[in-house]
């Protein structure tokens, strides 16, 4: 009998100049992608140029970072934290409220369903350690030459981290982006996006309700079920043409 190998997790410690904010588990690729990713989510940093350094220590389980500007230690103490559904276990200090503050996406880019099928192919062809195990996530850019980028992690919110983390890296722009990824778009996965400001989101799985209402609210194309010649296109900004008039796509109001 074939058996594939098991995914990997670790607890790892992010500590802000000195103040540990969580535990996460956490697959140990990409780290210093996953950091950047989850300070810009969380509104700890702005821009990459935002961090003076990033420390990882693997064997110790921490990530050590220092911020050029600091933050404020006492709001971030006193905010509610909201433990976020599924998979490697996260946490985000960002409410449904808070969300609905960002700032709507803008982006005059648009696409064809079966292109966007076609990079789904090709994300799932190049996510290595998936293939290794059948028990990660991951989350991939396709920019505006039709390249991918794949990052993975045992948590679908972490991957997508991962991936934020490298565009910003990275100085890309988030209008000329589109972002996938095979975990459920839940609403801490879609303020991710949003905070980032991908203006098309595509997942081999499903939407829930507060995410799709959220999408709706800040502009962002979300399709759902992405996978073979299907979607569910949930949102309705104009942005991916259904070419695919075989199999229509189903749009959730």
């Amino acid at each position: 009998m074939y058996r594939k190998g098991c995914p990997d997790e670790y607890p790892i410690t992010l500590v802000l100049n000195g103040y540990e904010i969580a535990v996460f588990q956490l697959t140990k690729h990409d780290l210093e992608d996953w950091a950047y990713g989850y300070l810009f989510s969380e509104g700890f940093i702005q821009r990459s140029s935002d961090v003076g350094s990033i420390i990882i220590n693997e064997e110790m389980g921490t990530i050590n970072v220092s911020l050029l500007n600091g933050f404020n230690e006492e709001e971030l103490f006193t905010k509610k934290k909201h433990y976020t559904a599924g998979c490697g276990r996260g946490v985000t200090f960002f409410s449904m409220t808070d969300v609905k503050n960002f700032q709507k996406v803008s982006s005059e880019h648009s696409y064809k369903l079966s292109y966007l099928l076609k990079k789904r192919s090709e994300f799932a062809q190049n996510s290595p350690f998936y293939l290794e195990t059948g028990g990660m996530h991951g989350a991939c850019i396709v920019d505006e030459a039709g390249n991918i980028t794949v990052r993975e992690d045992i948590g679908r919110h972490n991957a997508v981290d991962k991936i934020i983390g490298h565009t910003i890296r990275m100085g890309l722009q988030p209008e000329r982006l589109v972002l996938l990824t095979t975990g459920r778009v839940s609403y801490e996965m879609l303020s991710k996006a949003a905070k980032f400001g991908f203006p098309v989101i595509g997942s081999r799985t499903a939407a829930t309700k507060q995410a799709v209402q959220l999408a709706k609210y800040l502009n962002i194309e979300v399709i759902g079920y992405l996978r073979g010649k299907m979607a569910n296109i949930y949102t309705s900004t104009g942005r991916v043409e259904n070419d695919l008039l075989e199999i229509p796509a189903v749009e959730m109001h």
